[in-house]
């Protein structure tokens, strides 16, 4: 079968859910992924004709696509910071938001000439901390997670994109200290989404990503904020900083929760998309 004829097929299915240019997009993802076919190639060759087995993978990813699957999840792996991350349902999909995190701290510290040391908590995937471990290859990285299957996945992302890390299995919400020694940098991408708002996200989040690592309850939106910011006052070096993503709308709680608890210089940043979405502070200094 003609792959020109695969593509008409996944308009004729797709488009009323994901719009055409989208449904385009995953067609050369699948093609490029599977087969090594990339866009200007199916163009240049209009009559690339595939196999039945192949045929099969094509109309196994369509059936997924139809159910709203992410096509992460289908393909197993995500772009994240110019690498790719394996990602399956115990990890959320890296997302452009988060990039945008990382940046903000290779770039507070691309200048540092001392060895840093890092924590990043909630790593999921590990693409934030494997990102850090690359941009500053002078730091010591540390990751923690509370699930075994995400750190599997964090460990293997890893090794693919050769980046030294180390991984600890962690209830952050039941530590009563973070591991090791005193850092430089904390960073957390932890849960944030209120259950109110599950009734705004899509169904490729809603039922084929973790729970654990979107949702915290209405009545304590902070609680993974307010635990990390008091594990920090100890963990964290005098003049150390704390980074975090955020819900958007819960900007101006979580500075007043941080400027509560004495720590210094707080900003708040948007993201591409013009919304709130990170936090960096600062401990003290005596």
């Amino acid at each position: 079968m003609k792959l020109k004829e695969i593509q008409q097929i996944f308009h004729h299915e797709l488009d009323s859910i994901y719009g055409k240019d989208e449904v385009d997009s995953f067609f050369f993802m699948l093609t490029e992924s599977y087969f090594g076919l990339v866009r200007l190639t199916l163009a240049l060759r209009p009559d690339v004709v595939i196999s039945k087995e192949e045929e099969s993978q094509m109309f196994d990813a369509l059936a997924s696509l139809k159910l709203e699957r992410p096509i992460q999840q289908i393909l197993g792996k995500a772009s994240f910071m110019g690498m790719d991350f394996w990602v399956n349902e115990h990890v959320l999909i890296p997302r452009p938001e988060t990039e945008e995190l990382v940046h903000w701290i290779t770039e507070d510290h691309k200048e540092h000439e001392d060895p840093l040391t890092i924590l990043d908590i909630g790593t999921g995937s590990g693409c934030i901390a494997v990102s850090l471990a690359k941009k500053l290859p002078h730091a010591k990285v540390l990751a923690m997670d509370i699930s075994a299957e995400a750190l599997e996945v964090a460990k293997q992302n890893a090794v693919d994109n050769k980046a030294d890390v180390t991984f600890i299995i962690r209830d952050i919400l039941a530590a009563e200290n973070l591991p090791q020694k005193k850092y430089d940098i904390i960073v957390s991408n932890p849960p944030y989404v209120r259950q109110s708002e599950k009734e705004q996200m899509k169904p490729n989040v809603l039922e084929y990503e973790p729970h654990t690592a979107l949702f915290v309850e209405d009545e304590d939106p902070l609680v993974f904020y307010d635990k990390i910011a008091d594990l920090a006052l100890v963990g964290l070096k005098e003049g150390g900083a704390l980074y975090f993503e955020i819900n958007q709308y819960l900007g101006k709680s979580l500075v007043e929760l941080l400027e509560d608890k004495n720590y210094k210089n707080t900003e708040l940043r948007k993201d591409v998309f013009n919304v709130d979405r990170m936090i960096k502070t600062k401990k003290a200094d005596r």
